[in-house]
């Protein structure tokens, strides 16, 4: 990126022992969680203008492995090897309490991610599964929602879109899928049990990939989808508006940047307010920053 210099700004260090797997920011941007195969979960936080570790939350069995914030920022979900995800509530300044343990998977949980306007947690898993989970409304009660099964192998990474309606995944068996909510009284007349939203497969990439896929990425400004893969390359998809309908997305590579890194592609992530912005990050030990141009 010509022009721009990045520095170091902060280097936190003292919140774990082990590998750090992963990091989110809360929507204010004021808070931090890392999650660590120490089996420990950090927040930071900025309050006295310098990030610090203000709690260490403890209580998975294995290795943690994801962590994310809710959008109204009074939730955080991790979720471990340990086949479990943990909902937190923030119950005051730098306070944690658990609101629940969930089991519904059978294998270790590599990701979890919430909705970006409700209060909706989706996971996937080692068990070539995803789960949706959400409140019950009558007992307060998480409960799992849904099950989105058709990957035949690790489910790697979900996102949703912008508006949370459609969520994409990528797997070890090498494809992408895009999944569609249909809640209660939809037009479309798809059955929903127990009056819960169901998720239906509306679109399978498959054939752009030759190894696993590690991460995916939906951009919430442009709508383009970016994958992370262990052919160590970086692929763009879009959606045709020309074929593409509510119910039958059609999704088309773009473009692929092959060679994007010397091994394997583990992350990628759009900039949530500059367009075409990538970062993307490698076994090789670089972190890259790529603008797409049309």
């Amino acid at each position: 990126m010509s022009g721009n210099t990045w520095t170091t700004k902060t280097i936190l260090s003292d919140g774990h022992k082990r590998t750090i797997r992963h990091v989110s920011w809360s929507k204010c941007g004021q808070y931090l969680a890392s999650a660590s195969f120490d089996g420990t979960t950090a927040i930071w936080s900025k309050a006295s203008g310098e990030f610090e570790c203000n709690a260490t939350l403890e209580g998975h069995e294995n290795e943690v492995k994801s962590c994310s914030w809710s959008s109204s920022g009074s939730l955080l979900a991790t979720c471990s090897r340990d086949k479990s995800v943990w909902i937190w509530e923030v119950t005051g300044d730098d306070d944690f309490e658990c609101a629940a343990v969930l089991s519904a998977h059978t294998q270790d949980v590599k990701r979890v991610i919430w909705h970006p306007t409700k209060e909706v947690l989706a996971s996937c898993s080692y068990d070539n599964s995803i789960k949706m989970y959400a409140e019950n409304a009558l007992d307060n009660d998480w409960e799992c929602t849904a099950t989105l099964g058709g990957h035949s192998s690790t489910v790697w990474a979900i996102d949703f879109d912008a508006e949370g309606n459609r969520l994409v995944s990528v797997s070890d068996d090498c494809s992408m899928k895009v999944w569609r909510a249909y809640a209660p009284g939809n037009p479309e007349g798809i059955a929903t049990p127990d009056n819960e939203t169901v998720w239906k497969c509306v679109c399978t990439v498959a054939g752009e990939h030759s190894r696993t896929i590690y991460d995916v990425s939906w951009c919430k400004l442009t709508g383009l989808i970016a994958t992370a893969c262990g052919d160590d390359a970086i692929r763009l998809f879009k959606e045709d508006e020309e074929t593409t309908t509510k119910n039958e997305p059609v999704f088309v590579l773009a473009t692929a940047q092959d060679k994007a890194h010397m091994q394997d592609v583990n992350k990628v992530s759009w900039n949530p307010v500059v367009q075409h912005q990538l970062v993307s990050c490698s076994d090789d030990g670089t972190i890259k920053i790529w603008k797409f141009v049309e």
